[in-house]
């Protein structure tokens, strides 16, 4: 006889953030707060962890990024779960004593971002509640499972926007005019204030305002795949319903106090910039720029917003010479851009970039081998400039037409594999304007994904400062 197949998870009808008794550090204020807190995993490289560890013994780190032991390879999430175990014995983490919902507020360099954090009920995409707008890769998803079986924890929230202006945002306004529940500053400059939400009337308003919307991931496709994953993983081993049905979550009103938005730029190798302006010119209008004096490319980034406002616009540099990039051509744009894709999604100036710019028009592979990502203009143009070579006129000497003449003459004098084809170490700064978070919900809303590594969303919520034990 058949063994029975367990019932599906749970798929909530609309909205829910649910309240939970929070683990904390015991240190609950200034420098002694920010020092065992980390930014989130996936920012963090082997320096970053090196640098935190050594900042404090109880740095989160040791939890969301643990070592294995040199004689025991393989086994990091035991120690994760270990050292969460005695310090939770020990009293450096603590359990607050009632449900809440914890009001955050971060600010920084004068911008305030608000919102929630709490358990959210999980929900599959097709339902239309909780929008990712990535896709995700099977490694950090097994990383984050195995991490959280081992700790039975939410170590870290997953960063969601909706579209609200109601009650939920009224009451966390309300909120951070009372005293908080903690403050610091952390090393990146973000101050960070909590509040414990615990009043049951206004737990009610909350809940009722949030369960018609609809979220979109900002950050976090990979927690949110795991949250999944586990959730799926208890309810086939017929554990039925449970904390898993749930995962930590950060909700913002992206209309009352959303993030900001930045560009994530690209670094695209095997092109040197004069082979990438020639063949620019025959699909994109072409106008060099004066890069003199403008290292961090400050310059550069004003001028790609002034001429984003009309429409699709990108600047190319290798740190020596610079060319702004505009009107493409429709013809172009309507060979190159899917048919059966959302009009949100053909759109994007991040679209245009990979499948029309960097695939059709460069002749270039859509790899993470040859496209880079950079959260910065000023890390993009020095990757480029460290392999930049002299081959294009100075901006104030070039016009639109000199431009393609001269890049063309260039290519087949410098070429080393073949008429304009770059050597392999050649790179240069693709840098693009940001992706504005209406444009991000409208590709989710449509069921779509957008290109990778699209829009980056700051100030980002700082992991271990509410951490959610997954046993109630």
């Amino acid at each position: 006889m058949a063994a029975p197949v367990p019932p599906a998870p749970p798929s909530p009808g609309g909205l829910v953030l649910a309240p939970f008794r929070a683990l904390r550090y015991a240190a609950d204020d200034g420098e002694e707060l920010a020092s065992r807190t980390a930014p989130p995993y996936d920012v963090i490289d082997a320096a970053g962890v090196t640098a935190l560890e050594a900042r404090h013994p109880h740095n989160a780190v040791r939890l969301i990024l643990p070592r294995d032991d040199e004689r025991s390879p393989g086994s990091r999430y035991r120690r994760a779960a270990d050292t969460l175990r005695v310090w939770t014995a020990d009293a450096v983490l603590r359990r607050d004593d009632r449900p809440a919902l914890y009001v955050y507020e971060q600010t920084q360099d004068g911008h305030v971002q608000r919102g929630l954090v709490g358990a959210v009920a999980l929900a599959d995409p097709d339902a239309g509640i909780i929008l990712p707008h990535e896709n995700t890769m099977t490694g950090p998803v097994t990383d984050r499972l195995a991490l959280t079986v081992a700790t039975g924890a939410n170590l870290e929230p997953i960063f969601l926007l909706y579209e609200g202006g109601g009650a939920a945002s009224r009451i966390v306004a309300e909120t951070v005019t009372t005293t908080p529940l903690l403050t610091t500053t952390t090393d990146d400059g973000v101050s960070h204030r909590i509040w414990a939400l615990t009043d049951q009337e206004r737990l009610a308003a909350v809940a009722d305002d949030l369960y018609g919307r609809r979220a979109v991931i900002a950050d976090g496709h990979h927690r949110y795949a795991t949250y999944r994953r586990y959730q799926a993983d208890r309810h086939a081993a017929g554990d039925g319903t449970g904390p898993w049905d749930f995962g930590l979550a950060f909700l913002v009103d992206a209309r009352v106090s959303g993030p900001q938005v930045h560009a994530i730029h690209r670094v695209v190798r095997g092109l040197t910039l004069t082979e990438a302006v020639r063949r620019a010119g025959t699909a994109f209008r072409v106008k060099p720029l004066d890069t003199v004096g403008d290292p961090a490319g400050g310059y550069l980034l004003s001028e790609l917003a002034k001429a984003g406002q009309d429409g699709h616009a990108f600047v190319i540099t290798d740190g020596r010479a610079a060319f702004l990039l505009t009107h493409p051509d429709p013809v172009l744009l309507a060979d190159a851009l899917p048919a059966d894709r959302s009009a949100a999604f053909r759109q994007l100036d991040v679209t245009v970039a990979h499948l029309v710019l960097i695939t059709k028009v460069w002749g270039l592979a859509d790899t993470e081998d040859v496209v880079g990502y950079q959260h910065d203009a000023v890390t993009a143009i020095a990757a480029a400039a460290s392999t930049a070579t002299p081959a294009v006129p100075a901006p104030g000497d070039a016009t639109p037409a000199s431009v393609a003449d001269g890049a063309a003459a260039s290519a087949s004098s410098t070429s080393t594999a073949g008429a304009g084809v770059a050597a392999p170490a050649a790179a240069i700064a693709l840098l693009l304007n940001p992706t504005p978070a209406a444009d991000v919900a409208a590709v989710a809303a449509a069921g779509e994904r957008m290109p990778r590594k699209s829009t980056l969303f700051t100030p980002k919520p700082r992991s271990g400062l509410l951490i959610r034990p997954l046993d109630e």
